[in-house]
């Protein structure tokens, strides 16, 4: 049987207008802000318009650690959805199994059970319902964290603006500054055995906020001594973004849950994961219907999995990205010192994940229309509005490094150029 289909050519006005009927007129705003661009395909590091425009993708939430359409995530997930790329449910299904046993095996020791999911949110979800199924009532977060915007979710992230249409949220949550110890440990200290301590390594939605060399091992001993339970988030800051494998190998530390997502499909399809010890997972080994999705482990997205896992072995992103960052940040920080020294708070960051901080939040919209304007795609931070974000693929080049360069450089001079000309008061 053989589908026909009208050839239907869109334009930039007839997809504004379907966002502004059918999905966000916000979104369709923002859209303008950035020229109405219309984004129609991608490989590699570069992402093409509708009007033949490239630009590098040093943005997608970092989604993007090893590029679009990487050949390897491509392969597996070509060969999948021709022979099958759902399944029942019922029956055993090996796809699934290999990609839990390739997760496993780049996961610190002690982690072996997989809950698989699609979008980051769901994987918290997954781990606050371990946490709760363990008898962990409390749970803590952190000032600045996000952890997505499902109802558990969104309780945990620290954001009022996130939060206030929704509430009441879950009730004993407590949010506490990161990177102090000393508050955690108070915490802990009042509520022995019932506190689940929810983190990432680095807030990369807080605006690339980097804790104090030790504070995550010592939230790992405050845990273990209070009798806690330990979630480790990282959705954004694993599968090698920060030049680790995940967050949690820098200071060797094992928590009960690790979060992974975004980059675990591969830049193909979205997926998630939480990684458990047998001991934290024991409530769904128990009852396998207790948490429960109907795409959880689909066939076609375990591929993808596999293919991620394999692409960055094969390829040494994960070092890649720890090379390419260590060369990047540097020359980000000398750039911005000298173009806008007076608009520049701060630079920094880890691997791959690299923020500009600016004196407001409008700057760092500015500054990333300007970095669009010389063909260079980056993001904004939800939690740390004046702080642009940078997550470029580990498979930059010579010549796509040299272009995010000097792009920036361009970029931050007419940032200057245009407060300038603003009036008396600061940006619009």
């Amino acid at each position: 049987m053989t589908v026909t289909q009208d050839i239907r050519v869109d334009t930039e006005e007839d997809i504004l207008g379907l966002y502004r009927a059918h999905l966000s007129k916000g979104r369709a705003t923002l859209a303008e802000l950035f020229g109405s661009h219309m984004e129609v395909s991608s490989a590699g590091n570069w992402v093409t318009t509708s009007d033949g425009e490239r630009f590098l993708n040093a943005g997608g939430y970092g989604v993007f650690i090893m590029g679009a359409r990487h050949p390897i995530v491509m392969e597996h997930v070509e060969r999948q959805l021709r022979t099958h790329p759902a399944a029942t449910r019922i029956l055993l299904e090996p796809t699934v199994a290999r990609a839990a046993e390739a997760l496993v095996s780049v996961m610190p020791p002690g982690l072996d059970r997989v809950h698989f999911a699609l979008s980051g949110a769901e994987a918290v979800e997954t781990g606050l319902k371990l946490a709760r199924a363990n008898g962990f009532k409390r749970t803590v977060s952190m000032r600045g964290g996000y952890h997505g915007k499902t109802l558990g979710a969104l309780s945990a992230t620290a954001k009022d603006v996130y939060q206030k249409p929704f509430r009441p949220l879950i009730p004993d949550v407590t949010h506490l500054p990161f990177g102090d110890a000393d508050a955690l440990e108070e915490e802990l200290r009042a509520h022995p055995g019932e506190v689940c301590v929810i983190l990432e390594p680095v807030q990369g939605e807080g605006g690339v906020i980097i804790p104090p060399r030790g504070y995550l091992k010592r939230v790992e001993e405050l845990v273990r001594a209070y009798e806690g339970f330990l979630i480790l988030d990282e959705v954004q800051s694993g599968m090698g973004r920060l030049g680790e494998w995940w967050g949690a190998d820098i200071e060797n530390v094992v928590p009960d849950v690790l979060l992974a997502g975004k980059a675990l499909g591969g830049g193909v399809l979205p997926v998630s994961a939480a990684v458990a010890t047998r001991k934290a997972f024991r409530p769904f080994d128990k009852d396998p219907y207790v948490h429960t999705a109907t795409f959880s482990g689909q066939p076609l997205l375990m591929a993808a999995v596999q293919g991620a896992v394999q692409a960055i072995q094969e390829e040494r992103l994960v070092t890649r990205a720890m090379d390419l960052g260590a060369r990047l940040l540097p020359k980000i920080a000398e750039i911005a010192r000298r173009n806008i020294p007076g608009l520049v708070v701060d630079v920094r960051g880890r691997g791959l994940l690299i923020g500009v901080e600016l004196t407001e939040a409008g700057l760092a919209g500015e500054l990333l229309i300007e970095l669009f304007n010389h063909g260079v795609v980056a993001n904004h931070s939800m939690n740390g509005n004046s702080v642009v974000r940078f997550t470029p693929p580990a498979t930059l080049t010579e010549l796509d490094e040299q272009f995010l360069l000097d792009s920036f450089d361009k970029a931050t001079l007419d940032l200057v150029a245009g407060s300038a000309r603003m009036p008396e008061g600061g940006s619009n």
